[in-house]
């Protein structure tokens, strides 16, 4: 199979990326990062999460960071919601659109959401109905679908299991995560090959950590199959509160440079990306993890 000419981004930094932040960052920096973001052209940027600010205290107040948000006909803001009471008060604050999240490790789905992995689809029906009720826009994503911090490797097959039961949900698309960042680009492929058996690849995404230094060739072996949905976070922002150890998403910026590389389209302007990168760095204290970022910044 051909590398897909158009690629779309999914911008995670916002949500994925500070939520593991260690100090809560406050709601007009979050907006002003989502606003400086859509600037660039990414087309989704998940805006922030419906989870109990007890478990996840960096994403309280995201009603009112959808709130503040312009409205723009030509970007999405999806939410993470964990069960219906998320789901309904994302609904009330005007999302959209939103993600429920599994695992395919038992251990990390108990660690992560405190039940099953069986427990968690049980958990999410729900969820699937009542959006579609709504005509609100479902995504999913399965965790741990490289490796798991608590059970080492994962099967193929489980990955694909918990991937064709989002999809029977009503998910248009599936995120595959390689949260511990273990992944390497046959492991990549192998995996996209059999969830790609149970569900179409046009609906499936990479959302793959960088921790062992792979994201970028995994993301290429996966592009190879035909992946044309990746999930990336500015500044290479982000880590996973249940993942010791396991570094940030793969940076939007490394991801772009790559893309702009090989010619393929995506819509979103590098030199904007390095703006915001520069914003959120600025606000958090530290230079961004973005290679390109580093890079470009000692010419």
């Amino acid at each position: 199979m051909r590398f897909p000419s158009r690629v779309h981004l999914i911008e995670v930094g916002p949500r994925d990326g500070l939520q593991n932040e260690p100090k809560t960052v406050s709601v007009e920096t979050r907006v002003a990062l989502i606003e400086k973001l859509a600037d660039t052209g990414l087309a989704a940027i998940e805006a922030g999460s419906f989870v109990s600010p007890k478990w996840v205290p960096q994403m309280a107040d995201s009603d009112r960071v959808l709130a503040a948000l312009r409205p723009r006909p030509d970007v999405r803001y999806p939410v993470l919601v964990p069960n219906l009471k998320g789901f309904e008060a994302a609904k009330e604050a005007g999302a959209r659109e939103v993600a429920i999240f599994g695992a395919a490790s038992e251990s990390f789905s108990r660690k992560n959401i405190n039940c099953s992995i069986a427990e968690s689809l049980e958990r999410f029906a729900p969820v699937a109905e009542a959006a579609n009720a709504a005509d609100i826009r479902l995504r999913g994503y399965v965790s741990c679908a490289l490796g798991c911090p608590y059970e080492g490797t994962i099967q193929p097959q489980a990955v694909a299991e918990v991937a064709a039961r989002l999809l029977a949900l009503g998910c248009y698309e599936i995120s595959l995560g390689d949260t511990v960042g273990v992944g390497t680009p046959g492991q990549a492929q192998a995996m996209i090959r059999a969830v790609a058996e149970r569900v179409p690849v046009e609906k499936l995404a990479a959302h793959f950590h960088d921790t062992y230094g792979q994201a970028l060739a995994n993301l290429y072996a996966v592009m190879e199959l035909g992946v044309a949905a990746i999930d990336s976070s500015v500044a290479g922002l982000g880590g996973c509160p249940y993942a010791k150890g396991a570094s940030g998403n793969v940076a939007t910026e490394d991801v772009l440079y790559l893309l702009n590389g090989m010619g393929i389209e995506t819509g979103v302007d590098l030199a904007k990306l390095l703006e915001a990168g520069r914003f959120i760095g600025t606000a958090l204290g530290r230079s961004p993890a973005s290679k390109v970022a580093r890079a470009m910044e000692s010419r």
